[in-house]
């Protein structure tokens, strides 16, 4: 039912990019919280400043990431490391964890100015999967999941919610780890063989595969459908609502 293979009965759906449209969000407070770190680093060395790239970079290192991993592996990319800090440092802090913070307190800025959308097509989506009666989770690398879901008033139409707070609290990796996602089947108390992953992030792609997950649709917002392909899903869609419309497999 609804462009899913027969043997699926619930699915788990990345937030940014798939439900809602704060994917654009993040990757603007990702820019302005880099290129601030990025041009004093380079004046501090004498070393050409090379502004964070929205497109290559954003979705290489950063998009479908934990916070944290998001630093770390980005600026990894360009040969420096920072020590880790600790979850509650301060955004001017040169840490991992102050440039994440740095990010959030612009993201938070962005939330309550309402810049929170949703997708339609996966509003749609979402209701025919309630009324079909397949389970539903959200899984999100964000610590600011559940107030993205309230803004944008989805909330109600998942019954399971493992975001950044939870990975943290259960110490679980990120994407492109499988664990945050079989834990969203596994609170659902699905087997992940029945359960579909959807996701627009190359890493949330990489994750759906790696968990031996039944079915990953991957959601292609910036035309990178062979990408997605290429990172294990098993149908692109630009979409949810192109699957309303397409005969069960």
């Amino acid at each position: 039912m609804l462009g899913l293979p027969p043997h699926v009965t619930a699915c788990l759906f990345d937030l940014d990019g798939v439900l809602t449209q704060t994917a654009l969000v993040h990757n603007a407070a990702w820019k302005e919280t880099f290129d601030a770190f990025l041009r004093v680093w380079s004046q501090e060395r004498g070393v050409p400043f090379v502004p964070f790239d929205s497109g290559a970079d954003y979705h290489r290192f950063v998009d479908g990431r934990q916070r944290a991993d998001g630093v770390r592996t980005f600026l990894a990319s360009r040969g420096i490391t920072l020590p880790e800090g600790s979850p509650g440092d301060p955004g001017t802090a040169e840490t991992v964890n102050g440039i994440g913070n740095r990010k959030n307190v612009l993201v938070l800025e962005r939330i309550a100015a309402g810049a929170v959308q949703v997708y339609p097509g996966s509003v749609a989506y979402l209701e025919a999967a309630r009324a079909a009666g397949l389970r539903r989770a959200v899984v999100s690398a964000s610590a600011n999941c559940r107030d993205v879901l309230r803004a944008a008033r989805i909330e109600d139409m998942l019954e399971v919610r493992v975001d950044g707070v939870v990975a943290r609290e259960l110490g679980l990796p990120g994407k492109p780890m499988p664990d945050t996602f079989l834990e969203g089947a596994r609170r659902l108390g699905v087997d992940p063989a029945a359960c579909v992953v959807f996701e627009d992030a190359l890493a949330g792609v990489a994750a759906g595969r790696a968990g031996n997950f039944g079915y990953v649709v991957g959601v292609d917002r910036v035309g990178q459908a062979d990408e997605l392909k290429a990172h294990g899903a098993d149908i692109v869609v630009k979409d949810l609502a192109e699957l309303l419309d397409t005969p069960t497999g």
